[in-house]
This record gives C-alpha cells, structure tokens and sequence, in this order.
C-alpha cells in the first residue's frame, strides 16, 4: 500500500517546491529584477553646488566656478586610440590606462572620474571629439573660486577622496571631492549638500535611451548649505597685509561672544593654486617648504612661552589666593632678580617700588617673581599644592587644553603641575626658586596664539569667557549650537586693578606707541626667548615680539593676541601691529599712516634667512 502512493506523494512534492520556488523568484523576490535591471539602467550622480562661505558681514569669501569632468562606464568602454585619447585629454597615456583600471576596480557598471576640474575652453575642444569614445562621457560640476585670496588656513581646501575617506564614509566615490582643513573639512557635511541620482535605460547597444521607467526612481539632490562666518573680511585681509614677510600669528576675538574676528597665520598662500589640476603639484610645493611652512598654521597649532603677558594671569592668582593685595609692594634693589642661577632683568631702574599696578604697567619681572614664589610657597613646604594651586587656576582660563573651537587642527599648549616637576627633579628636589621663570611667562609654559587670545578676553570680561568659534550662522538656520560659557577660577572684583596697570601699559608703560586717540586700549607687551638644540646645544636665537590687548577698556569689543617670531621685543613689531588692527576694527579706518606704513613695509626676512633661523620655533608633541 505505502510502495503504491509513494511514488506519486514524491512527484507531488516535487512538483509542489518547483512551482514554489518559481512563483518566489518571478512574484516575491525582486533581487533577480534588479540584476536584470544592473544590466539595462545606468546609474548617474546629481551633485548640488557646494555652498559658499561669507564673513559675518555677508561678504564672499568663497563661491565655484563651473567644470567638466570626464567620465567613463568601464562596461561600455569600446577598443579606442588611448594615445589620441589621452593628448585630447592633456594627460600621460600611462595616467589615462591607470585611471581606467582603476574605475574598473571599482565598478564597471557605475560610472568614475577619469579626469576631472576641465575647463569650459577644454570641455568645448573634448565635446567635438568625444562621439568615437563609447562608454565616456562628460558631466558639469563646479570647483571653488576666491573672489579675495585671503584666510587659506582658515578655509581650507577641497581636494578629491581617496581610499580612507570612502572606507570611513560610503557617500563618497572615486574621483569626487571632500573638503580638507579648516572650515571646509570641519562643515563638510553642510557645504557638500547631498548628491541625487538619475536613472536612465539602455538598450542592448548600452545606448541611453531615456528616463528609467519615467524618473520613478530618481533621487533629487539636496541643496549644500550657506556658511556665514564670524571672521570680518576687511579685518582678515589687513591683518595678512601687516605681516608680509613677517612670521608669526594674530587671533582677534569678540569677548561678549567668543567669535573670532580674524586668525592670521603667516606666512600663508593663496587658496586658488589649489584649485584645479595643478592642485597636487602646488600642495607638494606647499608642503615640501620646511622652513616658512605656509600649510602650518601657526594661531592654532604654534606652541609659544607666553612671556610678560601671562604677568597678569600670575597677578590675578596671587589677588585670588589672597597672598598679596593690590597695594602689595617690592623694591627691585638692582634692576633684576637673581634666584637658583636663573638670572631676569628688569626695566625698572635699580631702587624703584611697585605695587601691583605699577608692577604690570613697568613689567618689573622682580615683582612678579616674588609673587609667583609666594603663590607655590602659601602651603609651606608642601609646594605640590603650590603648584597644583596654580596650575588649576590657569586651566580656568583654557591653558592647557583645547578650547574645542569649530576647526580640525590645534595643540593643548602645557601648563606644568607637581607631577611634571617630580617626574623632572624628583620628589622634594625642587622648590619655587627652581620654577621662578614660570612667574614672568619662560620656563616650562607653552600656549597657542589662541589660547593667549582667549584668555585676554577673559580678562576684558571681568572672569569669564565664551568658547571660541568660527561659524555664525548656516543658510537654513539649523545651526542650533549655544556656545558655552566658563567662568574663571577668579572672583571679578580682582580684574580692575590688574586691567588698570594693563591700561597704564599703553598710556605710559612698554607699549605707548599703541595708544590710539579716543580708545582706551589695555595690553601688555613681551619678548619671549627664543631658543633652539643646534647640534645638540642649546642656542639662544632671537627673541619673538608678542603683545596681548582689548579695546576699549570699558567695553571691550575686541580682544588680539599678536606673535612675531624672531621680531626682538614686544612694542617693536607685535604692539603696532596690534594696535593697528584694533583700530582698523573699531573705527573702520586707520589715521595712523606713519606707523601703517612702517609695519606694511618692514621685513623680518634678512632675520629669517640668518643661519639656523630658519625654523623658528619648535613644535613640542
């Protein structure tokens, strides 16, 4: 009986899983369309125009300029003349060969930039030529254009992806491009928008033939954003003409809101060789200059002494520990102070008496060294705590960290603690006369042109500041970020004394030729030694002029810290520099045109071409 129904039970089932599996692949399952589909459709990227990037004033800073790029579909590609090719092109055939096996690697059904950035002259010469090459074809896209060549580091650049970036981010594919550095790397996802996609039929020539299935599929593209800066352009391009063939920085800040006015590394280039295809011969240039290193930017990623301006820092901790009073007094017997071999000199003449304003405005590094040491010694013998003390306090103001502003690049700079120095001398083996250089800005201390920035418009605002940025506001408002504001470690009823003596800087102290009519300005200069291991010797080489400042005193609206590596001392080329650009900010234009005139024409290039002077600066990891 079994034998009887079992050959027809088998059929049956047999029967039952082939129509199954039929009915599954050509009712249910659709991955076999779409491999039939992969065939007959071809795949074509829609990109937005990048978006353009303004300064807080809504003035361009950066826009495109329309160009072709020449594509290929590694399937359709016929047999063709790749030397004929390859001339029309302005490539090596080798190139040529190359970046078709490269496509082909990557798909040979999507298609892939051969050559890309052609101009619309070049494009008009290939579109007469380019019906005897099936499977290429050329498609519109668009490369940035600086109306003003200014703020390169600031702004970056766009270069094409490689290899990580499509592994880290699958929105990419070969050939196109991503922005690298500065504004354009950190608001990449804003300015690049979001590319559509059309899809088209072929037939069984891969000839196009039109829409797939009338657009049902297509993807539109979402337009890029609108970047608006808070940089001010007018103020970027004077500080980058003030340093021509000088060396160094300038960050300026708006205190009440952390925005950042102008960052100026220098030297710098301009942002249009690298655009186009000289791009990569141009960056290789750039980054094969080891000595004015123009790619380096030296306002975020420059580590400095902070030299006499961190006086006032070292002025306000000792107010806040309560270990001096404004009226606090010393007598700088000699003219300079002596401790543990470290020898400082001073400004003041041998007998003079200052207290804590007259400290600051004459930079007395004799009074400010006994303050730093009663900072450290107010624990007794236990100078850790000192030092840990101190240590905490500047970390109030940002030293010593990331200020976590909006752009890819910075260092932390070093403020050193009791870990550091144990480490160093061993436990119990240094004491506050070891460390005094701390107390005038030398010692172990590093700091970027930012951080220094940052901390004078703490000062300007009386104990408090707002983290540091770069963007104001997106095209389609959905810039949403509240910038946090951090209070300092020091009561604001200790500021006016130490911005007073900063003010008498300028009205009678170091930094008088700063004085501008109408503004009260307060700064404070410095010389910051400047030294280098040549052959494993430590060489002193030629001091950097710096100078910190706000304006006005009252109100403050602008904050600037300017570094002018190996510029001899601070009221020689930082404090008008500074000044200048203070009031170019404030009042729109400059009166002053003797000094504009002596700054715009001084050169510090003979002191950079001496031996050795060549790298300025070390970079401490």
């Amino acid at each position: 009986m079994i034998r009887r129904f079992f050959l027809p039970a088998v059929t049956l089932l047999t029967a039952i899983i082939f129509v199954g599996r039929l009915i599954s692949i050509q009712l249910l399952n659709t991955s076999y369309k779409l491999l039939s589909d992969g065939n007959a459709v071809i795949e074509n990227s829609i990109y937005p125009e990048r978006g353009y990037i303004y300064d807080r004033n809504k003035k361009l800073l950066v826009s495109n300029q329309p160009v072709y790029d020449f594509m290929a579909i590694p399937e359709n590609i016929q047999a063709f003349d790749t030397l004929e090719l390859s001339k029309i092109l302005g490539v090596s055939k080798a190139e040529l060969k190359e970046k078709i096996k490269f496509s082909r690697t990557f798909s040979i059904k999507l298609p892939s930039i051969i050559v890309g950035k052609i101009s619309r002259e070049h494009n008009a010469v290939i579109q007469e030529k380019i019906w005897k090459y099936p499977g290429f074809f050329l498609q519109k896209n668009s490369v940035r254009n600086y109306p003003i060549s200014i703020a390169s580091n600031l702004l970056g650049y766009v270069s094409e992806v490689n290899k990580n970036d499509m592994k880290k981010d699958n929105y990419y594919r070969i050939g196109e491009l991503i922005g690298r550095q500065g504004i354009e790397e950190y608001y990449e996802y804003f300015l690049r928008g979001k590319k559509g996609k059309n899809f088209y039929q072929k037939d069984r020539f891969n000839r196009i033939i039109g829409s797939y299935e009338d657009g049902k599929y297509d993807v539109p593209k979402e337009g890029a954003q609108n970047l608006y800066l808070t940089i001010d352009r007018e103020l970027q391009q004077y500080g980058e003409e003030l340093f021509r063939n000088k060396r160094g920085g300038i960050v300026a800040i708006e205190p009440k809101t952390g925005e950042v006015l102008s960052l100026v590394s220098a030297p710098s280039y301009d942002p249009s060789i690298l655009v186009g295809r000289k791009r990569s011969k141009n960056y290789r240039k750039l980054a094969l200059d080891t000595l004015a290193k123009p790619l380096f930017d030296r306002s975020l990623q420059a580590q400095y002494a902070p030299g006499s301006p961190f006086k006032s820092l070292n002025a306000l901790i000792a107010l806040q520990e309560g270990v001096i009073d404004k009226e606090t007094s010393y007598i700088c017997q000699k003219g300079h102070f002596y401790a543990r071999g470290i020898f400082m000199e001073c400004h003041c003449s041998p007998g003079t008496k200052n207290n804590l304003r007259s400290g600051i405005f004459r930079s007395c590094n004799t009074y400010f060294a006994n303050i730093y040491r009663r900072i450290i010694d107010q624990a007794g013998e236990n100078v850790e705590d000192g030092i840990n003390i101190w240590n905490k306090h500047l970390k109030s103001f940002g030293l010593g960290n990331y200020l976590g502003y909006d752009l890819p690049v910075g260092k932390k700079g070093f403020v050193p603690d009791a870990d550091y120095y144990n480490y160093w001398y061993k436990k119990g083996g240094w004491k506050s006369a070891t460390i005094v250089s701390n107390a005038i800005g030398q010692g172990e201390l590093l700091t970027t042109p930012i951080q220094m920035a940052n901390f004078t418009a703490a000062i300007a605002n009386r104990g408090y500041f707002i983290q540091p940025h770069f963007l104001k506001a997106v095209s389609n408002n959905s810039l949403n970020k509240v910038y946090e504001k951090k209070e300092t470690s020091i009561d604001s009823i200790h500021f006016e004394t130490v911005i007073d003596g900063m003010h008498q800087v300028v009205e009678r102290g170091t930094a008088r030729i700063a004085k501008i009519k109408g503004i009260e300005v307060c700064g404070k200069t410095g010389t910051v030694e400047n030294f280098m291991k040549i052959k494993g010797v430590k060489t002193q080489l030629t001091d950097h002029s710096i100078f910190i400042a706000f304006a006005p005193k009252d109100d403050p609206k602008i904050a600037i810290a300017v570094y002018v590596e190996n510029g001899y001392w601070g009221a020689r080329w930082a404090a008008p520099i500074s000044s200048l650009m203070i009031e170019k900010y404030l009042n729109e234009n400059v009166k002053r045109k003797w000094l504009e005139n002596k700054i715009l024409n001084g050169s510090l290039i003979a002191e950079y071409d001496k031996p050795y002077s060549g790298e300025p600066f070390v970079i401490n990891e």
